[in-house]
């Protein structure tokens, strides 16, 4: 078993950054990923950012490219997500997730992660 905790959401303002982590505990994997995801109110929950924590790969959804950044600590298994230039439409909740076994070229599918983190909340006023 994997346990997934996120931190770091909150309010902010449009214009403005905040930085989520996610810190992994348990069963480690040598090739897994790790991924961001987020859900706003009435939406489905859609990619935002992934990572393969050998490689340190990254993938972005296309609406945060230029914006956040995803990266990990592989010594703390702790991945970070830092948003810049945020919008009001950015708000949800961020869900941090694992794929113990990744697809070769894929990172972007939710039913392909196996764990997931509680969320955090991540409101942008504007």
């Amino acid at each position: 078993q994997v346990q997934l905790v996120e931190s770091g959401g909150g309010l902010v303002q449009a214009g403005g950054s905040l930085s989520l982590l996610c810190e992994a505990s348990g069963r480690t994997f040598s090739n897994y990923a790790m991924g961001w995801f987020r859900q706003a109110p009435g939406k489905e929950r859609e990619f935002v950012a992934a990572i393969r924590w050998l490689s340190g790969n990254t993938v972005y959804a296309d609406s945060v490219k230029g914006r956040f950044t995803i990266s990990r600590d592989n010594a703390k298994n702790t991945v970070y997500l830092q948003m810049n230039s945020l919008k009001p439409e950015n708000t949800a909740v961020y869900y941090c997730a694992a794929d113990v076994n990744p697809p070769r070229y894929r990172l972007s599918t939710q039913v392909d992660y196996d764990y997931w983190g509680q969320g955090t909340q991540v409101t942008v006023s504007s």
